[in-house]
């Protein structure tokens, strides 16, 4: 696939800015068209009970300030891009919860660009679960940049890959291979193939390494094993106790220098309620490097 058209969450937290700076930096190698979105986080609905229902409070005075801080989100989202050099920039302010605003949007584009929850400082009225909800819900591959960076990363020069034999990790990859091209180390890490019955095969990681090879890609596989200690992953060697394949993962990319992470998004929504793999959960709560992820 190409991303012609790339989605990014803009707002007035300070992640801000490594969010627009990825997208942007994207934008420009794709060509693509960069649409910056924030939200007020007021569904119409609840602005059409709130006039009609006189026991609700009145939505115009929050719902003023709510705009203006979306506005002032969008022309810091304007600037930046047009310095960056990109060439086709779209804004939009939305009257929709954001998880859900965001996941409708996502369906009309190539790519959606998010921050990780920041549990340290979180932004009032963003759900704490907010990632979660638009991996599960957007149908389209979501760059996850990290709460930690400062600046837009520069990704995908050293990718790792997280293969598990999933469904969504075979779509997360494939939405990913236009960016792997382009990258100068590609390694597909394998966790515990074993414990996952014939989703492999003889050697793990192979039949992946041989369909990305007729992509035009070389890539390195490693076959590792999680085990209780949370820091370090083995290759080929089991450790009897509590296995944890997101932390197993998390330490291969540290090992491999990576600057981006590809893995598959495993879970189910339902109704507002989001559940997750546990190795999907630990990433997304605890990685440093960006995330290309698709459920």
């Amino acid at each position: 696939m190409e991303y012609k058209t790339i989605l990014v969450h803009v707002d007035e937290s300070a992640q801000a800015a490594a969010r627009i700076d990825a997208a942007a930096r994207l934008a420009i190698e794709h060509n693509a068209h960069l649409i910056g979105t924030a939200l007020t986080n007021l569904p119409p609905r609840l602005l059409a009970l709130s006039g009609l229902d006189p026991s609700l409070p009145p939505m115009q005075a929050p719902l003023v300030e709510l705009r203006r801080l979306a506005d002032s989100a969008l022309d810091a989202f304007e600037q930046r891009a047009a310095a960056l050099g990109v060439l086709s920039v779209e804004r939009r302010r939305l009257e929709e919860e954001i998880g859900l605003g965001m996941s409708l949007q996502a369906r009309y584009c190539d790519l959606v660009v998010i921050g990780q929850h920041n549990a340290a400082h979180p932004m009032p009225g963003i759900r704490a679960d907010f990632p979660e909800y638009v991996l599960l819900n957007s149908a389209k591959p979501v760059l996850v940049v990290p709460a930690t960076a400062s600046q837009g990363p520069l990704l995908g020069q050293r990718i790792v890959v997280g293969w598990n034999g999933s469904a969504p990790a075979s779509r997360a990859i494939a939405s990913a291979i236009p960016l792997m091209r382009r990258a100068r180390q590609v390694d597909i890490v394998v966790v515990d193939a074993r414990a996952q019955g014939d989703l492999h095969g003889a050697m793990p990681g192979a039949d992946l390494a041989l369909y990305l090879a007729r992509h035009g890609l070389r890539v390195n596989v490693r076959d590792i094993d999680s085990h209780a200690d949370p820091g370090r992953a083995v290759p080929g060697r089991a450790v009897p106790g509590r296995a944890d394949p997101g932390r197993a993962l998390l330490a291969a990319a540290g090992e491999a220098g990576a600057d981006l992470i590809v893995m598959g998004a495993y879970g189910r929504s339902r109704f507002r309620e989001v559940l997750l793999g546990g190795a999907t959960r630990t990433v997304l709560r605890s990685s440093t490097l960006p995330l290309w992820m698709m459920h």
